[in-house]
């Protein structure tokens, strides 16, 4: 049987005589084809063991430490918070020795005073149980748990306000976190939203005090945060916590400030909005 196409050699088109006729149409339709859904990454995939050694002891330990490159960041909340896709790396901020009991944000790992070490192992090493317990991941619990170790090592060891304003940053915004990832009903899941907000706003409450303090006492960056982004937390957390005259100042001098970066005028402006808003209600 002839093809459809046959003859077209008189217009030199031989090639031509045996191409299918829906073709295109075919190849078209397998590439409309639903491709296989992206395997989703597990909590472990975003991790990696580090190795520290121990300021206080001395030990080599491994910690669970995030891939960077890994975590795609969604949003950040007013007062900073980062938010991340399907996955919370403030949950491994924290480094904990399981031999001493010594923990601190990654940050304010090393480079510990004399004094602080031997402030560590009387009042936290010699009663440390220590454990060897390895995990894959931790639970919001164990991470809250870390936080509140090394606040304790923090007070322990006399570190700068920053430094425990900061811990208490981060753990109110681990609890927020907790709130958005808690899944339940019933009485029982009430209550402990209502309990998880009252630690977080007990944990911000006192990051404001330690970063008011700071502001009076010591140099930037602090925290890694220059003077600007300072000023920003405080008047946010200032705003949380209803001292609204503390926060519509620094406020003010943020967006008249001609040094402030358009990003973080931005962010002020929002909250200013919400100072605002916040404002209105209250009358």
């Amino acid at each position: 049987m002839a093809g459809l196409l046959s003859g077209l050699e008189k217009f030199g088109l031989h090639y031509l005589e045996a191409a299918g006729l829906y073709e295109e149409e075919k190849k078209e339709k397998e590439a409309e084809k639903p491709k296989a859904a992206p395997v989703a990454m597990k909590e472990e995939d975003y991790l990696y063991d580090k190795t520290h050694e121990c300021p206080v002891c001395y030990a080599t330990i491994k910690e669970r430490t995030l891939k960077v490159a890994k975590a795609k960041l969604v949003r950040t909340d007013l007062d900073l918070r980062p938010v991340y896709d399907n996955f919370e790396p403030l949950k491994y901020d924290v480094i904990i020795c399981p031999h001493c009991g010594f923990a601190a944000l990654g940050r304010y790992f090393k480079g510990l005073m004399p004094f602080q070490i031997k402030a560590i192992r009387e009042l936290i090493s010699a009663s440390y149980q220590p454990t060897n317990l390895k995990k894959a991941t931790y639970t919001y619990e164990e991470a809250l748990e870390r936080y509140k170790l090394s606040l304790a090592n923090a007070i322990v060891k006399r570190a700068k306000a920053s430094e425990k304003a900061y811990i208490c940053l981060k753990s109110g915004w681990l609890l927020r976190s907790m709130q958005e990832n808690m899944e339940g009903v019933g009485p029982d899941f009430e209550a402990k939203m209502t309990d998880l907000k009252k630690q977080e706003d007990e944990f911000l409450k006192n990051a404001l005090e330690g970063f008011i303090t700071a502001k009076q006492t010591e140099n930037y960056p602090m925290c890694g945060m220059d003077e600007h982004t300072v000023d920003y937390i405080i008047a946010v957390l200032a705003m949380y916590n209803g001292q609204y005259d503390i926060s519509s100042k620094l406020i003010s001098s943020i967006l008249a400030n001609t040094t402030v970066s358009h990003r973080m005028k931005e962010k002020t402006r929002d909250a200013k909005e919400e100072l605002i808003a916040r404002l209105k209600e209250k009358r």
